[in-house]
């Protein structure tokens, strides 16, 4: 590790595989947690290249408790987090529109860590028990359309450095990783990032692989399409920015789609969306996130055809047809 640090402080760069054997190394308790937390801080202080992002989601995905899914082609929905907003749980509630909508989602989440609720949070507050057994998250798929993978569950090698991160308490590079090591390699994914060097890091980095996705950012730091201001999506070479107002929506305001102060609060605000009793920034937030997810899988449909999909799904009640279906399996 010596050697490693040294290069790192005379501003060079890691090699995607040299990165994969070094995370390799962290997960099997090969260096110290002082080196660890040395290695950390070098990207704090630099961005992180596109080629050692790969080489250490290739060593995350290489040692995942693997699933295999992989003849529902699923979709992600997920936010790197980071954003600082405290949102309510808006990609989880779209993860169950979508799922009501007919489209097979693999929602790969955790706690909360930048936020009051993350998806396990909501998840545990209706009773669901965490699983990675494989045949029970499959019956899951084809009685709902959606399985939850809690990711310590799968991750295990993360726990080598849960000491270190907490004793820094900033956000790191592992932050970044999450999106990108959903252990049943979902076909699709839409990820939200809170500000634009992630959204061309991400860009770039799916470039790398197989997946057919897309990348949003509302330029007003938030890491999800917000409707407060303007917002980017990029895809596989194309990048876009709308307007809330372009898309027939009004600019809300911050304030309304915060999460509360507390799991139970933000838990009340997700029952409400789901129950099509949320407010109007409420809905219209997860309608519109559910309609660019759709857009990933379908993008011969216009924007405005897949919002009326997801529209459809949360009014009619079959996304909450859907939670309550996932509920009942996983209680």
């Amino acid at each position: 590790m010596k050697q490693i640090l040294y290069k790192l402080f005379g501003h060079q760069c890691l090699g995607r595989d040299e990165a994969r054997e070094i995370l390799q190394n962290i997960a099997q308790g090969k260096y110290n947690e002082a080196q660890v937390a040395s290695l950390i801080t070098v990207f704090l202080m630099r961005n992180i290249t596109v080629e050692e992002l790969c080489g250490f989601r290739d060593a995350l995905l290489e040692m995942r408790l693997p699933i295999k899914l992989d003849e529902f082609e699923p979709i992600d929905i997920v936010g790197t987090g980071g954003d600082g907003k405290n949102t309510f749980n808006i990609s989880t509630a779209s993860c169950f529109v979508v799922a009501g909508a007919g489209f097979p989602v693999v929602k790969h989440g955790n706690y909360g860590a930048t936020s009051v609720s993350g998806a396990s949070n909501v998840m545990e507050q209706h009773g669901i028990k965490f699983t990675n057994d494989n045949d029970k998250l499959r019956r899951n798929m084809e009685k709902c359309n959606i399985a939850y993978l809690h990711a310590p569950l799968f991750n295990p090698a993360m726990k080598a450095v849960v000491p270190v991160r907490k004793a820094l308490a900033v956000r790191t590079f592992f932050n970044m990783l999450g999106p990108l090591v959903n252990p049943a390699l979902p076909k699709y994914q839409l990820l939200g990032v809170y500000n634009l060097a992630l959204l061309r890091l991400y860009n770039y980095t799916y470039q790398e692989s197989s997946t057919k996705f897309a990348v949003v950012h509302s330029l007003d730091g938030y890491d999800e399409i917000s409707l407060t201001s303007e917002f980017k999506v990029a895809t596989n070479g194309n990048e876009k920015i709308y307007t809330p107002e372009s898309l027939g929506f009004t600019r809300y305001k911050e304030i309304d789609l915060d999460g509360g102060a507390t799991v139970e609060d933000a838990t009340k605000i997700f029952d409400n969306v789901m129950n099509n009793k949320a407010t109007e920034a409420q809905r219209d937030v997860v309608i519109v996130n559910s309609a660019f997810a759709i857009n990933v899988i379908h993008p011969e449909k216009t924007v405005f055809e897949c919002m009326d999909i997801s529209r459809e799904s949360l009014v009619s009640g079959k996304a909450l047809k859907t939670l309550k279906t996932y509920i009942e399996l996983n209680s």
